[in-house]
């Protein structure tokens, strides 16, 4: 069946995009029966300049600094009001976290409340309760999984492994992989001499430490090390941890010159 419609002239709405603004003729009629798709009614800017609000609000941006930051990259101006209108589409999901089940494990939970003035009947501070669970991110436990993950994939061996000072690590490699060697960051080694002595002596300790990897050859190295324990075992007794993984820091000795560096 044809519709007709009895025009009545036709009135124009400003879009707002993530790009640009612009303006569309919408046609009138008497009846009240035309419907346009290119918004939905009433609707004055595109979803993906919602979600971007959202997206925003959901990192923490109070509503004046996204208005503000909207009308400095889009041109348009949205009162605060506005912004908090579309931020609100982020109530179902927040409600939907609440039954949400938790992880297993957390590593700590941070527990603490902040007051922020909310208006009921008059403005007042009213507590907001916050748990920030940190998760257990490194451990040698996800690395042991993954290790053995690699090797069910098809990786069958390694030549060499590098890593920090993870507690576990070498016995997790070595399980997995027996035949790897394994070498100690040298760089996470300086920042942990690095926290454990005095400020005055922190150039000089890692200068110092720094000539352990720059040795034409083994044995110059372990000599260069252990004029480095001499040097400030007596004055810092945690230095003597170092001789613990003494090996695992001059295994990169045992390769050519030319890759040295690279490990």
């Amino acid at each position: 069946m044809e519709h007709r419609y009895s025009r009545n002239g036709a009135y124009y709405r400003k879009i707002d995009t993530q790009l640009v603004q612009f303006e569309i003729k919408v046609p009138r009629d008497r009846k009240g029966e035309f419907i346009q798709h290119t918004l939905s009614v009433y609707k004055h800017h595109t979803d993906a300049l919602e979600q971007t609000i959202i997206k925003l609000y959901s990192k923490g941006v109070t509503t004046r600094e996204i208005a503000d930051l909207i009308e400095k990259m889009y041109g348009s101006y949205y009162s605060p009001t506005t912004v908090s209108n579309i931020s609100k589409q982020m109530l179902p999901k927040m409600q939907a976290y609440h039954p949400s089940k938790l992880t297993n494990k957390f590593f700590c939970v941070y527990l603490d409340a902040t007051y922020i003035s909310l208006k009921r009947v008059t403005y007042a501070k009213e507590a907001i309760y916050i748990a920030i669970g940190i998760k257990p991110t490194e451990s040698v436990e996800i690395w042991s999984e993954m290790l053995n993950d690699f090797k069910n994939r098809g990786l069958e061996q390694v030549e060499v492994f590098l890593s920090d000072e993870v507690v576990g690590m070498k016995e997790a490699l070595a399980k997995t992989y027996p035949k790897a060697h394994f070498q100690r960051c040298l760089v996470h080694g300086m920042r942990n001499i690095y926290t454990k002595v005095r400020v005055a002596d922190r150039t000089k300790t890692i200068e110092e430490f720094k000539q352990v990897h720059q040795q034409k050859d083994k044995e110059s190295a372990i000599k260069v090390l252990h004029q480095f324990y001499q040097n400030w075992a007596p004055v810092y007794r945690n230095m003597k941890c170092l001789k613990e993984f003494e090996e695992d820091l001059l295994t990169f000795y045992n390769y050519p010159k030319q890759i040295r560096r690279s490990i």
